[in-house]
């Protein structure tokens, strides 16, 4: 029943404890002198101390009415557990973030840091790159493991994400070539959000200065775009990556989560001339995510960031199909991309 309370403590939010509280997490069935014979080891222990300005009932033991709760000692012999397998565990796998977290977290991880160990032990890091369900059976047996059952989220908790060595499962990279431009050092790309959009550029990407034009797909660009070293491997390129999408909430957003992953910059020049065009309404459902549209609306002019605020608040947007082919095509070629 010890074991019970401690672990029940361990998730508590609050400082102070009631013992009623207390009493409502022992099993049904165990006596009053039981239960307080348990709160009371842990008032020995210094895990408990009671809040003196409330008193302790007049029942036999007498117990607290509230309790202050010391997580360091509460914690003591979880800590003491951790620098266990400190020794025990392959030296790769770094046990430092859970010092932080919750007892809980790692009665769940350990299992499979367990099996993680044996990999190790037996076979060392990766030498190859392997997709993810491959390298999930190797390590737990189970293929979805790291997809799905949040085995990445473990892997980078203990340290091991990159030297796992593993393919990201997502969909291909979808882009046109502008082979011209392979000799360049400095790579540009333009990735857009929508397919109309897509098609009607590329008829103008081998007359322009970039290597690649790269179809978004929506939210699916988020994923895909860990492929790109993978399926365009130009060894020592410098690569400069530009976005165009709708310009609402969703496309605001999904332009933000790319640029903090490959540091994608807006293309410009298609968004202005979507702003000088007349605005759709309908998207009074998509969620606004307030950093994004803040980070977005430092690329434009006052005026500009002042239209874009009425446009979104007001549930209106500018799709990219407001530019017709033969104007996105202009735009792309005779703007000097910096």
């Amino acid at each position: 029943m010890k074991e019970w309370i401690t672990k029940e403590l361990l998730s508590y939010s609050k400082k102070t404890i009631v013992v009623e509280e207390l009493e409502r997490w022992v099993p049904s069935g165990l006596t009053y002198e039981q239960f307080a014979e348990q709160v009371l080891l842990l008032e020995n222990e210094g895990i408990l101390e009671m809040v003196k300005a409330k008193g302790r009932n007049s029942r036999t033991p007498s117990l607290a009415f509230s309790y202050r709760i010391h997580t360091i000692h509460l914690k003591k012999d979880y800590h003491e557990q951790l620098k266990t397998y400190r020794l025990k565990l392959h030296p790769s796998i770094s046990l430092d973030s859970y010092y932080r977290l919750q007892p809980a977290q790692w009665n769940m991880d350990l299992p499979f840091l367990l099996s993680i160990h044996q990999y190790l032990e037996s076979f060392g890091l990766p030498i190859y790159e392997v997709p993810a369900p491959e390298r999930s059976v190797e390590l737990v047996g189970d293929e979805k493991w790291i997809t799905d059952k949040q085995g990445k989220e473990l892997l980078e908790r203990v340290g091991l994400w990159d030297s796992m060595k593993v393919i990201p499962v997502s969909d291909p990279l979808m882009f046109a070539l502008n082979p011209k431009m392979f000799m360049q050092e400095e790579h540009k790309h333009l990735i857009v959000e929508n397919k109309t959009t897509y098609q009607g550029l590329l008829v103008a990407l081998p007359h322009t200065s970039f290597t690649t034009l790269i179809y978004g797909c929506g939210n699916k660009i988020l994923n895909s775009m860990d492929q790109f070293e993978r399926q365009l491997p130009l060894e020592g390129a410098k690569h400069r990556f530009y976005y165009f999408g709708d310009l609402d909430r969703s496309g605001i957003f999904i332009w933000h989560r790319l640029q903090s992953k490959v540091d994608a910059e807006p293309a410009m020049p298609f968004y202005e001339a979507c702003l000088a065009k007349e605005h759709l309404q309908g998207k009074t459902n998509q969620r606004l995510d307030e950093e994004a549209v803040a980070a977005f609306s430092a690329f434009l002019k006052k005026e500009q960031r002042e239209q874009l605020h009425s446009l979104l608040d007001s549930g209106c947007y500018f799709p990219q199909e407001v530019l017709k082919t033969e104007e996105l095509q202009t735009i792309w070629r005779q703007t000097r991309w910096s």
